[in-house]
């Protein structure tokens, strides 16, 4: 037997069923960069969860910054409900987002974590501001985590 087919394979219902929620749960980079860029942003916010100096030297363009640990009722009394807010942070590596995600989904708002954070997003080429944006990032670990 290969290694590849040691485990079955999944009933195609149990399958789809799984990568359904797979998606429910996070946005992909090349789908938000698409509306990004048609300006079908309508539905969401994007939401840095690092800290606010991170935030200062790179993001996403029309993202804001909530570090993960200042969600609470009192920064979030003002957001809007039906928003569905999709959280970012360094890497893979880091869990930022999926504090930030845990907090506000346990608040009672809608969130998707963004797959590979502001790491991947960078090194795509995709849109970025802030102060180390004009220079790719070149460190062997990524982008500073701050978190």
């Amino acid at each position: 037997m290969t290694n590849t087919l040691r485990f079955p394979a999944a009933d195609p219902a149990a399958a789809a069923a799984f990568f359904a929620a797979e998606l429910a749960f996070e946005a992909d980079p090349d789908d938000v960069v698409r509306d990004l860029r048609a300006g079908t942003t309508e539905g969401f916010q994007l939401v840095e969860t690092r800290s606010a100096e991170a935030f200062a030297r790179l993001r996403i363009p029309g993202a804001i910054n909530l570090p993960h640990w200042d969600v609470d009722e009192t920064t979030t009394a003002g957001w809007d409900r039906d928003l569905v807010y999709v959280c970012y942070c360094e890497s893979f590596e880091c869990n930022a987002a999926t504090k930030g995600s845990l907090k506000l989904s346990r608040l009672g708002f809608k969130v998707k974590r963004l797959a590979g954070g502001i790491t991947t997003w960078h090194a795509s080429g995709y849109p970025v501001e802030g102060d180390q944006a004009a220079t790719p990032d070149r460190s062997p670990h990524g982008i500073s985590c701050d978190c």
